[in-house]
């Protein structure tokens, strides 16, 4: 009888009438019994051979160290995603639910090169610290891998394993099929467990996930009711180009500035700029205002010119003429005229007005340093010392376009890649699709999207000009029904030792859909770094100003003011 039990349970098909008992209860039934189950291709939306459940078990929380209850038990579900072509890796994915469950949904997106499934029991990190996980607050949460397995541990934001790229239904995965793939496999799971489909479903990211926030909400629409995006990495072509000129133009013989030079150049910028906020807080508020303003080749530190005499490289008191030229170069924007729509712009980094990984106190300050520049000049072969962007940036090279492990990408001629340009213009061309968000907008969906301006690895002026393209494409009045674009004042990616953004955005994000509560000129955002300062969280283009008075630490102290 139990081998009968077993091979019934083996042969359900998730999502069909067997489960229909469960349909008027959110009581979640025995897990067990989703235990390698079956989830058939034409359940999935994307081609695949199906999916299997390979593991379903039930966890109950242990209570946080620090004091307070514990988590909600809950069945947690691993899955694969069986591939077309038989060479490429499965999708592995993971599905919590609650034993109350709330009737909604979340998928948590990836980091970097994927390869490893996001924890499904934690919150996105950027949470104050006294919130519930979305898990212990009753939401199903369910991720994946991106659709390959890492042979190396995470790293930061993800790993930086990038042999898949060589398998074109791999790398489709990555850049968003396998969201689709799992959205639909997940979804299948739910209505088995549970009887029913959520009422709401929601997604959350940030870098690459919140890139792959916005491509779920471009490609398939109808699936979503709300995104969040933080730091969208999008458009993988142009971000990866951008990449590499930054690349090159510290790799240049003498451009690459140090630490104590970085430090030299952020307490330039601070003496020019902390106080066109109307107070000395050690944020740069109004950056387009210091953008305009500050000149590393003409500016003071302490009343000492930073530009070294006769531009000559003196010590780390000073930043060389060839240094200057290398942060003008990120700074400044680029056309690539190879790409297959016509010549595009990439719009350059706020470099100059960052925190490149200077402190020598904050605990922030070594993975603000590998997300900035690194310590050590772009190199190949690639070495731990490296900018992160630029570590990337060469596995991308190697193994996505030249498709040669001993490729070295700090040779390409980004005015003409010459035999590099045919294959540039194919993977340009998967990037398109995340520009129209035209059927989230006609579904009702809400869209959030928050932006640091310090930001070295997803330039906030991208962002910017992916807003702008949206509000020149759909109109003022679309955008404005569905999209909140937020930019946060020295915050940067993941960290910072100037802002340390906190805030429940899935909260303000389920009040906006549920209820209509606009979040608009309302949200508050926390700095985790400096004893409890708060800045009211302000719609691009506005920027936090200080009133004259009060206590410069309290939200209510600001404004939201534009130029």
């Amino acid at each position: 009888m139990k081998a009968l039990g077993r091979a019934l349970v083996t042969s359900i098909v998730l999502g069909s009438a067997c489960w229909a008992s469960a349909a008027s209860s959110q009581t979640l039934p025995k897990c067990e019994a989703l235990r390698e189950s079956k989830i058939s291709a034409d359940q999935i939306g994307l081609p695949t051979h199906g999916a299997v459940i390979t593991r379903a078990r039930m966890i109950t929380p242990a209570a946080p160290a620090g004091g307070g209850a514990a988590g909600q038990p809950y069945c947690l579900v691993s899955g694969e995603i069986a591939p077309v072509d038989p060479t490429a890796p499965n999708i592995d994915f993971e599905v919590a639910l609650p034993t109350n469950w709330n009737a909604k949904a979340l998928m948590m997106g990836g980091g970097g090169f994927d390869g490893a499934i996001p924890p499904v029991d934690q919150s996105f990190f950027l949470k104050p610290p006294a919130t519930p996980t979305p898990l212990a607050q009753g939401y199903v949460v369910f991720a994946d891998d991106g659709g390959h397995q890492a042979e190396t541990p995470p790293v930061t934001t993800g790993t930086l394993d990038s042999a898949f790229f060589g398998n074109d239904e791999a790398y489709r995965n990555y850049l968003g099929d396998a969201l689709k793939k799992t959205r639909d496999a997940a979804m299948a799971v739910v209505v088995a467990a549970y009887g029913r489909a959520p009422t709401k479903s929601y997604f959350q990211g940030g870098s690459k996930g919140g890139g792959e926030a916005v491509m779920v909400a471009a490609r398939w629409p109808q699936d979503w009711d709300g995104v969040i995006a933080w730091y969208p990495v999008r458009d993988y072509v142009m971000q990866f180009l951008g990449f590499l000129r930054s690349a090159e133009a510290l790799a240049a013989p003498g451009a690459y500035p140090d630490l104590a030079k970085r430090a030299v150049l952020y307490q330039a910028v601070l003496e020019a700029c902390d106080g066109l906020d109307g107070v000395r807080d050690g944020i740069i508020s109004d950056e387009k205002g210091c953008r305009a303003k500050f000149d590393p080749a003409t500016a003071t530190v302490h009343g000492v010119p930073l530009r070294c005499p006769d531009g000559r490289d003196t010590g780390d008191a000073c930043l060389s003429d060839g240094q200057i030229a290398a942060l003008k170069t990120i700074e400044s924007p680029v056309t690539f005229a190879f790409m297959p729509e016509g010549p595009r712009i990439f719009p350059g980094f706020n470099v100059l007005t960052a925190d490149l990984g200077a402190s020598e106190t904050s605990p922030f300050s070594p993975l603000v340093t590998l997300l900035t520049m690194g310590t050590t000049p772009p190199s190949f072969p690639t070495g731990d010392g490296n900018w992160f962007g630029a570590r990337l940036t060469d596995s991308y090279f190697r193994f996505a376009v030249a498709k040669n492990s001993a490729f070295n990408d700090l040779s390409v001629n980004l005015a003409d890649p010459g035999p590099l340009t045919p294959r540039i213009q194919e993977l340009a061309k998967l990037d398109l699709v995340t520009n129209d968000l035209s059927g989230f907008a006609k579904h009702g969906g809400k869209l959030i999207i928050i932006q640091g301006t310090e930001d070295m690895l997803v330039s906030p002026r991208s962002t910017e000009d992916f807003v702008a393209g949206l509000h020149a494409r759909l109109g003022d009045a679309s955008v404005d029904r569905f999209l909140r674009y937020y930019e946060i004042p020295g915050f940067s990616h993941l960290a910072t030792t100037v802002f340390n953004a906190r805030l429940d955005d899935i909260a303000m994000l389920d009040a906006w859909v549920e209820r209509g509560d606009d979040p608009a000129q309302k949200a508050i955002v926390a700095d985790a770094g400096h004893g409890g300062r708060a800045r009211p969280l302000c719609l691009y283009p506005a920027w936090p100003k200080y009133k004259g008075t009060g206590d410069p630490n309290a939200a209510s102290s600001f404004v939201c003011a534009q130029h």
